[in-house]
């Protein structure tokens, strides 16, 4: 199950480890703050921008970090290798993927890793229970392994321009991708990478209650877009989005492994 429900979710609320992902692109929202106000119970917070490679010189380039400062942070969060992981968040880019991305490439089972679907939006919709008390964490030594063929890197994306050997899809606005709209970031370039194609988020998700669209109807969305084979690598501006791409494309594909583009835009468009 890579994604559950909130009514899922609500029933198993003791018998897993939750997550809270949020992140925003818009910075008058400050996700820790809001965590700190309300979460689900027993959530435990985790910071995207200090889990990333904070040696990268990029703004909001959400590069993977080593994996011993992975297997630190997530044993500090008190999670084990065998623990089942429901990861949400109160993104609009739906940073709960990215965060699933990276439970996946540093080797958790792809079994015990899941997106709450809809995510707190959702959940305070619906009504259900949040609590402002701080989540008892017990430390755990946790142990990580890196899969890279995971995430492409910008040389591997010059190349590919040439040679055509995968398609990138890039989840940005249709008007960010055409080069019609400025970039959020100071110093990125407006446009998109070579041969690419377009994806928004928008397009697969319901504005509502940030569910994901039924598997039939992501199936036709993605066939319309040209996607239907294994060698898809996703982008966006700067890797959150582009998870949120690979999940949708997990859902319908079974033998697709997730792959992004982790430099994404924000990366390759640098002035």
């Amino acid at each position: 199950m890579t994604l559950v429900s909130t009514d899922w979710l609500n029933e198993n609320l003791n018998k897993v480890k939750i997550i809270d992902a949020s992140w925003h692109l818009d910075k008058s929202r400050n996700a820790i703050k809001e965590y700190n106000e309300d979460h689900i119970e027993n959530a435990i917070f985790f910071d995207l921008d200090k889990n990333s490679n904070q040696k990268k010189d990029l703004p909001h380039g959400h590069f993977l970090p080593s994996v011993s400062e992975h297997e630190k942070t997530i044993s500090e969060m008190g999670i084990l290798n065998t623990d089942r992981i429901i990861i949400y968040c109160y993104s609009n880019l739906i940073s709960s993927c990215r965060a699933w991305f990276q439970f996946l490439y540093f080797g958790h089972d792809p079994k015990l890793v899941s997106v709450l679907n809809g995510g707190m939006k959702k959940w305070k919709l619906e009504g259900r229970k949040v609590t402002n008390e701080k989540t008892e964490i017990i430390p755990t030594k946790y142990k990580a392994t890196e899969n890279i063929n995971m995430i492409k890197v910008k040389y591997q994306i010059n190349e590919n321009i040439k040679r055509k050997e995968f398609t990138v899809l890039d989840a940005r606005s249709k008007k960010r991708f055409l080069g019609l709209e400025s970039e959020p970031r100071p110093g990125i370039k407006s446009g998109s990478i070579k041969e690419s194609k377009s994806l928004p988020l928008s397009e697969i998700v319901n504005i509502k209650d940030n569910t994901f669209l039924n598997t039939k109807k992501l199936r036709d969305i993605f066939n319309s877009s040209g996607i239907n084979s294994n060698k898809i690598v996703m982008s966006c501006g700067s890797s959150v989005s582009a998870a949120s791409l690979a999940l949708a494309y997990s859902l319908i594909n079974d033998d697709y492994m997730p792959k992004i583009y982790i430099g994404s835009w924000t990366e390759f468009g640098k002035k």
